[in-house]
């Protein structure tokens, strides 16, 4: 809409004068102004305590309002009244209409004020809502900008609502949970990335950023953009009705069978029977690692939705129970392709009484061997699960420290070869969820363990065995992992899913170090060079050659 009329004025000698003068009438109402001297200018800025707020005279109307954009603060008071009410602030267009109180165009409400003309004067209600009055419209604005999230300004826009829902004494810990209930049932596929990262950057708050009003809020932040960026402009997937008398043989069975209706109905019998998510861990957990699966996301997902339990407490328990079954439902089976054929038959072969090693494995056991091999190897170290989980995790994080970063940039190659950074994380994130896992449950320790093989097969490939990887090595741990943290509170990536990798992967580090020294010095270099080397995230010229290839090969 084309603006029109006259620019606002400010008059700095309005400010106190109009202090001096106030005064207070029985309903609580401020004289703040000259009503002929507002006629006369159009406009004024009045200030009383820490409100700046701008009036407008629009014929026998007179409007009060915020004098600080909602948007970015700049002064209303330069913008333009057209249209009788409709003020728009000339910084980028953001419109309202100072009758309704709507924003025409932008996100953020402006915050009005009753203005009552007596006496020549006019009056102002000063008086603020009602702090759960103004935290349950900062929630709504925080809703608002989850529906219509684009990266860029609604982002800003999630930080404001947070930054009000705070400042009206808001447990920020309750915009998560709403956030988890806005997002559970438009997540298609059940559990995403989003589960993950919320649970991990809610650690490294406790951890790092609870007394920092700064970090916090752009932790809050990132997790609630995360859960709305990955059901942005989904429609609701409604889970099946029903409930069951929860037994965990069922919930395997039915995730097995793929039966969304019976998994469902199995987490709500046990969470109407009293259960929590510790008793529903060895289910989820069996149904997780039952397969070389979902390339290792299942086993993730079940170990970070329990921690955001933890960390949101029971009542998020149920949409992250359902939204954690539907994605063990969907999750896609690799172990059925011939790369990783050889897994079903290593866990049947997976010794019942094994007999100890000779020697302890170590990480070099297993660097070089492709997929049958690495199993084949790690039922030689069936005897001793935790010192194979520590050997294996030492070649997964020898491979990350190693990529050779020219597969990466390749455009001419094969789908299969398709491999990046991301698929060098996923092996130390998964061997962190194993152990988690397996401490609790140990008899799931064959297929966890197999698992891992797996990966260190299929990355082996894509590995420079020559390369320099001094400059790389960590010399002061704990600091290094504190500059990290500093790092990924101002990740700078634009994309949620490579944030999302690069914390999944510094939070499982941080933990594997501290739970097995004897693989610090690798894990350590090879976040080092992760966090500080560019990852290539689009592939133009890949794209449109394996897509001209394949499509020249259709039937």
């Amino acid at each position: 809409m084309p603006s029109s009329g006259a620019r606002a004025n400010a008059n700095p000698d309005a400010s106190a004068n109009a202090e001096r003068s106030a005064t207070v009438d029985a309903a609580g109402f401020v004289a703040v102004a000259d009503l002929e001297k507002l006629r006369a200018r159009g406009s004024m800025v009045v200030k009383r305590g820490k409100k700046q707020i701008v009036l407008f005279a629009s014929g026998p109307a007179v409007y009060a309002c915020n004098n600080r954009c909602p948007h970015e603060g700049y002064p209303l008071s330069e913008g333009t009244l057209s249209h009788g009410c409709l003020l728009t602030c000339n910084w980028h267009n953001w419109k309202f209409d100072l009758e309704s109180g709507e924003t025409l165009v932008g996100s953020d409400n402006l915050r009005r004020y009753p203005v009552r003309l007596e006496d020549g004067k006019v009056w102002l209600d000063l008086a603020d809502p009602p702090a759960e009055a103004r935290a349950e419209a900062a929630l709504a604005g925080l809703r608002d900008a989850f529906e219509r999230h684009d990266r860029f300004r609604e982002y800003e826009h999630m930080a404001r609502e947070l930054a009000r829902f705070m400042k009206a004494g808001g447990d920020p810990l309750e915009a998560v949970r709403q956030a988890v209930h806005w997002a559970h049932d438009r997540l298609e596929f059940g559990t995403s990335h989003a589960v993950a990262t919320a649970a991990d950057w809610l650690t490294l708050r406790a951890w790092k950023a609870a007394a920092d009003p700064v970090a916090s809020l752009a932790i809050l932040t990132e997790v609630v953009g995360h859960f709305a960026w990955d059901c942005l402009r989904e429609p609701v997937y409604p889970y099946p009705e029903g409930r069951a008398a929860y037994q965990p043989r069922a919930l395997v069975a039915a995730i097995e069978a793929e039966d969304e209706a019976a998994g469902i109905a199995q987490v709500r019998g046990a969470l109407a029977a009293g259960l929590g998510f510790a008793e529903l861990e060895p289910a989820l957990a069996e149904a997780a690692l039952a397969h070389y699966a979902d390339f290792g996301h299942s086993a993730i997902y079940v170990v970070k939705t329990g921690q955001l339990i933890a960390h949101l407490g029971p009542a998020v328990a149920e949409p992250l129970l359902l939204a954690l079954v539907r994605s063990l439902i969907y999750a896609f089976r690799e172990d059925l392709i011939p790369e990783f054929r050889d897994y079903g038959p290593a866990l049947e072969a997976w010794p019942q009484d094994p007999a100890a090693s000779a020697a302890p494995p170590g990480a070099q056991d297993f660097i070089d061997l492709a997929t049958p091999a690495a199993l084949a190897r790690a039922r030689d170290f069936a005897a001793d699960p935790a010192a194979l989980h520590r050997a294996l995790l030492g070649a997964a994080a020898w491979h990350m420290l190693h990529f050779d970063r020219a597969v990466e940039a390749r455009n001419d190659g094969p789908v299969q070869d398709n491999v990046g950074w991301l698929d060098f994380t996923h092996p130390i994130t998964f061997a962190n969820a194993v152990r988690n896992l397996c401490e609790r449950h140990p008899r799931l320790w064959p297929q966890g363990l197999l698992q891992i093989a797996c990966f260190l097969g299929r990355n082996a490939p894509y590995v420079d065995r020559d390369l320099d990887v001094e400059s790389w090595r960590v010399g002061d741990a704990e600091g290094f992992l504190a500059a990290a943290a500093e790092t990924l509170l101002d990740h700078g990536q634009p994309e949620y899913i490579l944030s999302a990798h690069l914390l999944k992967t510094f939070m499982a580090v941080r933990q594997e170090v501290l739970a097995a020294p004897g693989t610090r010095a690798d894990l350590l270099a090879g976040l080092n060079r992760l966090m500080n080397t560019p990852i290539k995230r689009k592939f133009t010229l890949r794209a449109a050659r394996q897509s001209l290839d394949f499509v020249a090969r259709e039937d």
